[in-house]
């Protein structure tokens, strides 16, 4: 710490001696700077999602996730209970969405279909994102033929078509579970994320930090879980959010056309039996908008969770969108064209000449 002396006078200091002076003064023991630390480092890298698209995504996401977690509790019925009395039925106090041909409750249907919905969008995406960093950090960190054999093999799961590969595995099973479906759909889903991945690790292996880290002779394992992770969060965040819309779409769009057994309830399963039983021709609507709004609600909860990241990402939305709230504040209208100029009343004017 560095303490300046201020001489008013010549009087006042002796000769030869500055009007000012500098004295430092010995740092105290035990008041070194410390690097910071990994978790906040981590918490540093997730303020992606303190914006208000990633906020309003994450609401609506943690909304589906409590109604899988509570799915027994929130449904009235059970999704199997039929009612020979009830068919076909529009909504009303005893069943809120109605029901199916048979009587089943469809919104009991929807509630436990939100379940498989999550469990296979999540267990999916959790097992293309660690493949995705192993490969993709591993391949961008190394050199030599250990990183163009990562890359090539990151190549080949690019071009694998997933659908065909589901068909071909599901028609192995008499009912297929799906941790298996979460399984294959992970296993075709982290490549992308893998050659991302690889690009910005090339970049941020010449970064001084990472030479330093090198340097001092860190393990290979401390510079790429402490040095490179937290500055590859949004990409792996990204990567994440993208894998679970893929997945969701791929399993609503494998039990729709029926790969998937019909007695594994999610809402693609639903849309299959409205399908089935002609509820789009008769107007049954009840039965299949339900079921579709969710798979809608869900998607768009995504698309704002990765709006938000890339608006943290990229510096020019960043900026745009701090510029946007500023002027909301002052009550300015960020799509006018022309600039507002505040007047003042003629009598203030008077009272300043």
């Amino acid at each position: 710490m560095d303490t300046t002396i201020v001489n008013e006078t010549s009087a006042q200091r002796p000769a030869h001696t500055p009007a000012t002076a500098t004295v430092r003064n010995p740092a105290p023991t035990g008041s070194a700077p410390r690097k910071p630390a990994f978790w906040s480092k981590l918490g540093s890298a997730f303020a992606m999602f303190r914006n208000r698209k990633s906020i309003a995504g994450l609401s609506i996401l943690g909304f589906f996730v409590l109604v899988a977690i509570f799915a027994d509790v929130l449904a009235p019925f059970s999704p199997t209970k039929v009612d020979h009395t009830a068919r076909f039925q529009p909504p009303s106090a005893a069943h809120w969405l109605g029901t199916t041909h048979i009587g089943e409750d469809v919104l009991s249907q929807v509630i436990h279909g939100t379940r498989g919905v999550i469990v296979v969008g999540f267990l999916a995406a959790i097992i293309a994102t660690l493949l995705a960093i192993v490969i993709g950090v591993m391949s961008g960190y190394l050199r030599g033929w250990r990183s163009e054999g990562l890359s090539a093999l990151t190549n080949v799961f690019l071009v694998i078509p997933g659908i065909p590969l589901i068909i071909i595995v599901a028609s192995m099973f008499e009912d297929p579970p799906l941790i298996l479906i979460a399984g294959v759909l992970g296993l075709i889903g982290w490549a992308w994320g893998a050659r991302v991945l690889r690009a910005q690790t090339m970049s941020l292996r010449s970064r001084d930090f990472v030479l330093a880290a090198r340097a001092n002779g860190e393990p290979l394992r401390r510079i790429i879980t402490v040095e490179m992770l937290p500055n590859l969060m949004a990409l792996i965040a990204a990567s994440f959010v993208g894998t679970v819309t893929a997945a969701i779409i791929g399993l609503t769009t494998l039990s729709y056309i029926g790969i998937i057994p019909v007695t594994t309830y999610n809402w693609g399963t639903i849309l299959n039996w409205a399908s089935a039983q002609g509820a789009f021709r008769q107007g049954q609507w009840w039965w299949f908008m339900p079921p579709g709004l969710c798979i809608a609600a869900i998607g768009v909860a995504l698309s704002l969770i990765n709006f938000g990241i890339d608006e943290y990402v990229n510096p020019r939305l960043r900026s745009a969108g701090e510029r946007a709230r500023a002027l909301k504040k002052k009550g300015m209208n960020v799509n006018d064209t022309v600039t507002a100029v505040r007047t003042e009343p003629a009598t203030s004017r008077q009272e300043k000449q």
